[in-house]
């Protein structure tokens, strides 16, 4: 036990580590207990998952608490999920049993009679989400000085899921906005397992807070038990025979291997990157399982799967006498408790290394070494040219192993200039919440918040004239601005609350019980898949969005679009440096070593070493520019913009170039020259259509103008557009 950290503790949080045997306080937890008691900064705390870092934040927090008690609500834990506010809440409260502290999670799911009895007497600690923290900056802007003149601390979990988006742009708007009612700033706390250059997060983490911010970083996960498995599934036209024909296997098989590994352990954890793919899973295993006769205990967890499935789900996990597996999504990447888990299977690469870590973190406690088989797969199908031959997902899955591996690198957070979309939000909270302010009024308490530092006067004006324009404000005869007509339903909708967008979709019921929601209507009497079970469509009101089921048997699929991904640079050139080795990685079954030596060799039949520009036809030409999606989508524009013809191109793979040139040299001279004095990215943005602006949920209300502004300053990568030309 480290003594000194510990007999800094509350005596009640003393015996609480007495009562459960713990033998020792962590590292993390023993430092961050010194930094937050005797120190004044903010903290950031990096450690591995499930190493103690909630504890390392909550020990000194509530000791502090219980030593001073603050006068109104005394610290703030603010989560990215209502399930991980539950998961935490019961923490809170164990710790809290032996105290006179008290704690409450809100969140829309919370009764409105808990908030109240909470809110008469504000002390304590409160877990919230950003939504219904904007929702109370908004409604309750005269009681702020009573639930928070006195706030001492904010902990933010899982910061690195918030850095990089609106939505923890939003939450360091909130604090900021807090911190007029309070008597001094609160202290900020971030808690996080993944972090790429974690100066950046200090600095998002400080704001425009006078404080500095002291890094704490735990230990990492030495030891790691990988498998990376490959299948190759038939089309559904008949193709010719290749070198691939070996590693073709029916989908029965590659479902039954799945089936297979998660008999193997009692808790398994699959992910899945899109909730199609996720039901698909759930399906054939409960349907293998059922065809056997052996016990079913398969569920699954996304988005659109109703909270009381999500929470059998969870709850089958965490029971410690039963087997269970959850196919899930990214709702299940982050802290949620899940007990002893014993393995991850992957299906198919993850877009990030960041994503990686955390999937593979959620195995490997109780000093278990973190275990994860990957599953990638490609559809047979007849090769056009060399980019098509290239097993793009093998490649992704072992350079992000790889990266993490070898070089413990995570993606550094990107975050604009010139956030837009959320500035047209917070510029419509701030005035609700103040009903009327002039202009320089409005100005001053929106552009000192520090997600918009570099967004200018002259750029506001614009957007307020224009929100004039399109009745979103008016103003009053005194010059003060006011909500406007158009946007009293906007405002008044607790969907204005968020900052990402929510599809209006349709609930799935059968009889009284919610299933889930989908996309769009279904046929009557067609079938879907939701929640790992497959339903049959009895009606669809569709005035009211409701689809009513009945529980069916068979094969079927419902298809949720996906939101757009960004991959970083550095795992496209890792994958080259892959593709053009000879280096063997262990943690690959035979038929993945057998794919990546055959890519190898047709790697070396075109000499891809020798050059990244391959001939295809007269003036049709392959490149393979080994970039992310920022500076893929950039080179793109640059091409069409000096009368090079470019198909549409998902990246970041290659790219079939159409080009008056007589050699794959001849368009590498061209190319340079282009590279000297390359267009301007305002240039390059020009002609991209206002919907290809649009890209966060309020951008429909930004000027075009203000949006090409944005694009060009925040998505456009001209310089690593030209570096991957010049890597040719």
């Amino acid at each position: 036990m480290s003594e000194n950290a510990f007999y800094k503790l509350a005596p009640f949080i003393q015996e609480y580590i007495y009562r459960h045997k713990w033998e020792t306080l962590r590292e993390v937890q023993a430092r961050a207990i010194d930094a937050i008691l005797d120190g004044q900064n903010h903290v950031l705390i990096c450690s591995a998952t499930a190493s103690g870092k909630t504890e390392a934040a909550l020990l000194p927090v509530i000791t502090e608490l219980d030593r001073d008690p603050p006068s109104s609500i005394g610290a703030l834990y603010i989560g990215p999920l209502k399930a991980l506010i539950d998961d935490q809440f019961f923490r809170i409260t164990g710790l809290l049993e032996d105290s006179d502290i008290p704690a409450q999670s809100w969140h829309g799911d919370v009764s409105q009679s808990k908030k109240q009895r909470f809110l008469q007497r504000a002390r304590g600690i409160l877990q919230i989400t950003p939504e219904s923290l904007e929702a109370m900056l908004m409604q309750r802007t005269f009681e702020l000085r009573r639930l928070f003149g006195d706030l001492r601390f904010v902990i933010i979990d899982e910061v690195h899921a918030f850095i990089d988006s609106d939505r923890g742009r939003q939450v360091m708007c909130q604090l900021e906005r807090l911190e007029r009612f309070q008597s001094a700033p609160a202290r900020r706390i971030g808690l996080s397992a993944t972090l790429g250059e974690p100066e950046k997060a200090m600095a998002w983490l400080r704001g425009r807070s006078s404080l500095g911010v002291e890094k704490i970083m735990g230990p990492g996960k030495s030891e790691l038990e990988l498998a990376v498995k490959y299948f190759l599934l038939p089309s559904e036209d008949k193709r010719p025979t290749s070198d691939l024909d070996a590693l073709l296997v029916d989908t029965e098989q590659y479902f039954m291997d799945i089936h297979q590994m998660t008999r193997r352990s009692p808790k398994t954890l699959i992910f899945a990157n899109g909730r199609s793919e996720v039901e698909e899973i759930s399906l054939n295993m409960r349907r293998i399982s059922e065809r056997d006769s052996l016990p079913n205990f398969y569920h699954a967890h996304h988005g659109n799967v109703s909270t009381p499935y999500r929470e059998s789900a969870e709850a089958a996990m965490k029971a410690e006498d039963k087997s269970a597996c959850v196919a899930a999504t990214v709702t299940l990447e982050l802290g949620i408790d899940l007990g002893q888990l014993d393995q991850v299977l992957q299906i198919n690469a993850t877009h990030s290394v960041a994503s990686f870590v955390q999937r593979l973190g959620r195995s490997g406690r109780r000093e278990a070494p973190p275990r994860m088989c990957s599953y990638t797969t490609e559809n047979q199908a007849e090769a056009a040219h060399f980019g098509e031959e290239v097993p793009w997902n093998l490649l992704q899955t072992l350079a992000i192993i790889q990266l993490y591996a070898e070089e413990k690198w995570i993606e550094p957070p990107q975050i604009p200039r010139l956030p837009f979309s959320l500035l047209y939000h917070q510029t419509l909270s701030i005035l609700y919440s103040h009903t009327e302010l002039t202009p320089a009024q409005l100005a001053e308490r929106v552009l000192t918040l520090s997600p918009f530092k570099d967004v200018t006067a002259e750029q506001f004006r614009q957007l307020l004239r224009y929100l004039l324009d399109i009745e979103h404000l008016q103003e009053t005869e005194t010059g003060r601005l006011i909500i406007g007509l158009e946007t009293e339903n906007i405002v008044n909708n607790y969907r204005f609350y968020s900052v990402f967008m929510v599809a209006n979709e349709f609930r799935v019921r059968d009889k009284s019980r919610e299933i889930g929601t989908i996309p769009d209507a279904p046929d009557v009497d067609s079938t879907l898949v939701l929640a790992g079970f497959m339903w049959r469509v009895l009606s669809v009101d569709t005035e009211r969005r409701i689809v009513e089921v009945t529980r069916a048997k068979g094969r079927g699929k419902t298809r949720w679009t996906s939101p757009g991904v960004e991959i970083h640079t550095r795992i496209l050139q890792k994958m080259r440096q892959i593709l053009l080795s000879d280096s063997d990685y262990v943690y690959m079954t035979d038929r993945a070593r057998l794919r990546l030596g055959i890519a190898r060799g047709a790697a070396q039949r075109v000499d891809l070493a020798a050059s990244s520009i391959l001939p295809l036809a007269d003036n049709r030409f392959l490149l393979f520019p080994w970039c992310g999606t920022r500076p893929f989508a950039t080179l793109v524009l640059l091409l069409r913009h000096c009368g090079f013809g470019v198909p549409d191109q998902d990246p970041p793979s290659y790219l079939v170039v159409e080009a008056s040139c007589a050699s794959a040299s001849d368009l590498m001279e061209h190319l340079r020259r282009l590279c000297q004095e390359p267009p301007t990215a305002e240039a390059l943005a020009k002609p991209v259509s206002e919907y290809n602006l649009q890209r966060d949920k309020y951008d429909r209300f930004v000027p075009v103008q203000l949006l090409r502004e944005a694009y060009s300053a925040d998505f456009l990568d001209i310089p690593g557009a030209v570096d991957s030309i010049l890597r040719l």
